[in-house]
């Protein structure tokens, strides 16, 4: 299984990214439905993706043995937490699932995911999970989900450094991470 290394960014910040963080108070304070949320927060997440001035060198930095979790902002109600997840290439995540709806962006390079479904254990089968979609995200994609149904694994297939912001509806900086559960279970693919 590999694990996030968490840095805890010192309180820099750029005029880009408070201007992102006040954007995404605002969809998450409509109290709409996790999907919904989501959905919204991937359209103020989007013009800032690629963007030289939204991130501080500090918050590029990879790590050589594992993806980099940088935390960005926790809202201070727990409401959301932003994240730039930096990843070298060939770093993946494991097959895991989340606490709270989420969106995603390609900020830099290139992610490969891959989605699965949980097939329950049945009398005579064990559970297993079996993919359903593979999906390259180039810079600039956008995506967002919310529980059930989120498993995945997460990879930088590409030869450069790859960077991602996560917005997600928890507080990230007082539980640690976003995963609910890790799946070490059987895969048909």
């Amino acid at each position: 299984m590999t694990t996030t290394s968490t840095a805890v960014t010192a309180a820099r910040t750029t005029a880009r990214l408070d201007a992102l963080v006040a954007s995404v108070r605002e969809a998450v304070g409509r109290g709409l439905p996790p999907d919904l949320t989501a959905y919204l927060v991937g359209e103020r997440l989007a013009p800032h993706l690629g963007a030289d001035d939204l991130l501080t060198p500090e918050q590029r930095e990879p790590d050589p043995s594992r993806y980099r979790q940088h935390l960005l902002h926790a809202e201070h109600d727990g409401s959301f937490s932003i994240v730039a997840l930096v990843w070298l290439p060939g770093q993946e995540t494991s097959v895991h699932d989340h606490i709270s709806w989420c969106t995603t962006g390609v900020h830099a390079g290139e992610e490969r995911e891959r989605r699965y479904r949980l097939v329950p254990a049945t009398e005579g089968a064990r559970a297993h999970l079996v993919a359903t979609e593979d999906v390259v995200n180039p810079q600039g994609a956008v995506c967002g989900f919310a529980p059930p149904g989120d498993i995945h694994r997460v990879r930088n297939a590409c030869d450069d450094l790859a960077i991602s912001l996560h917005v997600y509806g928890a507080d990230i900086a007082r539980i640690g991470s976003s995963v609910r559960r890790v799946y070490e279970l059987p895969a048909d693919r």
